[in-house]
């Protein structure tokens, strides 16, 4: 009988970022707001809300459909948010051919919410398992291109708008999702059991690297009755509570701070999203080295002073860089959980355990933006928010350290070394 041939995990890689830039359109929403208004007289507030409807079932969709993926695998999980995703956003050209509101939240919040979160964790925990040696790269390569999606496809919704009109634009973008998320899809899969690049396996066998060894492989229901579940869903949580309060008040905090005209904040913060994006693969990266624990409690000293500096720095240089650097720290929380969740839960149901997780991320989407705005309208600023968020961090690290104690500990009881010198099992091309 013939061997089946591996597929090229850098295919599957790249398989993983059209999924992912295709559902991190998400983030352009904003494009369709004024559209929306001007054509049908709808409030700001009520267009917005078609955003936080999709958000909300991205993390509920996550959350319960992750032993889908896990059960099914990430071929089918993917076509079933192309399908969700891709019929999603065409719908909402139905809505608007139909001037209802109601059918635009049904499709794109609703429909278009769950294609997200399914596709969003589909094909990461597949990564996981495909790159052993470099998990953090693999990871944040995906979730780079969420990052990057709405830079992208920003100027191409702008231009059909203007060509085609808006019910078209949604059944244009609609269609190109469906068909480029299938086809990501249909060349996921996971590898054998076992298996490992040929050149790690070289590198294992010379004795030149000694492989890491998971602390435990615990299927979702188990996972959650750990403290370290908890930690890493509060560690989550505090980072893009602060991290999207920032992102939802930079521009205002720009012009109030260091005096920058309305259209110069703008730009300041289409630069910063590069920043978001470049920061979910460079921290990703960063982990493979210095570990995940040591890089979350580097991401919560740097932004705990960062913030409580911030109020206080005038000089616009030094701002945007402090802007830039927390912008990094905000997408490298995104991008390390995955191989975070592998280190410590192993990948037996990694996909099921993440969606879990990310019901932080639909916590801190509300709790961010409208505790900022709150202190806005109490204070009169900003300042005071971000010197309660710096305090948050403090939360954050101390957290981060517990967890690290936690780790040591089921570490010594279980007898789990860090790192094993062999990897009898390592299947390779």
């Amino acid at each position: 009988m013939k061997a089946k041939k591996t597929k090229n995990r850098w295919l599957i890689a790249a398989s993983a970022v059209g999924i992912h830039i295709s559902i991190g359109s998400v983030y352009a929403w904003s494009n369709f707001t004024n559209p929306l208004i001007d054509q049908f007289g709808w409030s700001t507030s009520q267009v917005q809300l078609t955003f936080s409807i999709a958000i909300l079932f991205l993390g509920l969709s996550a959350a319960f459909l992750g032993h889908f993926v896990e059960k099914h695998g990430p071929r089918k999980a993917g076509i079933l948010a192309a399908t969700c995703f891709g019929v999603g956003v065409m719908g909402a050209g139905f809505a608007v051919s139909m001037s209802s509101l109601t059918l635009l939240y049904i499709f794109y919040g609703v429909l278009g919410g769950i294609g997200l979160g399914v596709g969003y964790i589909a094909p990461v925990s597949t990564l996981v398992k495909w790159f052993p040696d470099r998990r953090g790269l693999a990871t944040g390569m995906a979730i780079m291109g969420f990052g990057f999606a709405a830079a992208i496809s920003s100027p191409i919704m702008e231009a059909l708008i203007t060509s085609v009109g808006l019910q078209n634009t949604f059944f244009i973008l609609g269609a190109s999702y469906l068909l480029i998320m299938i086809a990501s899809s249909l060349y996921l899969e996971k590898p054998e059991e076992g298996w490992a690049p040929a050149g790690y396996v070289k590198k294992l066998e010379a004795g030149k690297i000694e492989a890491k060894v998971d602390l435990a492989q615990l299927t979702a229901n188990e996972a959650v009755k750990t403290k370290r579940f908890y930690y890493l869903w509060l560690m989550l949580f505090l980072n893009v509570t602060c991290g999207i309060a920032i992102l939802s008040a930079a521009k205002p905090l720009a012009i109030e701070s260091i005096g920058m005209t309305t259209i110069q904040a703008a730009a300041l913060v289409g630069i910063l999203g590069l920043f978001n994006g470049f920061g979910r693969l460079g921290w990703a990266s960063i982990s493979d080295y210095i570990g995940r624990r040591h890089t979350y409690t580097t991401f919560f000293v740097i932004q705990l002073v960062l913030f409580a500096l911030l109020p206080f720095t005038t000089n616009a240089i030094i701002f945007q860089v402090m802007l830039a650097v927390i912008y990094t720290c905000y997408g490298g929380g995104f991008s390390c959980i995955p191989a975070y969740i592998g280190d410590i839960f192993g990948t037996k149901q990694l996909g099921a355990i993440h969606g879990y997780i990310l019901t932080a991320w639909a916590a801190a989407g509300i709790a961010g933006p409208m505790f900022a705005a709150w202190m806005k309208d109490t204070t009169g600023s900003y300042e005071s928010s971000l010197l309660f968020f710096s305090g948050l961090f403090a939360v954050a690290l101390v957290i981060s350290i517990l967890i690290q104690f936690d780790i040591k500990k089921v570490r010594a009881e279980q007898h789990v070394p860090k790192r094993a010198k062999a990897v009898q099992t390592a299947k390779s091309v």
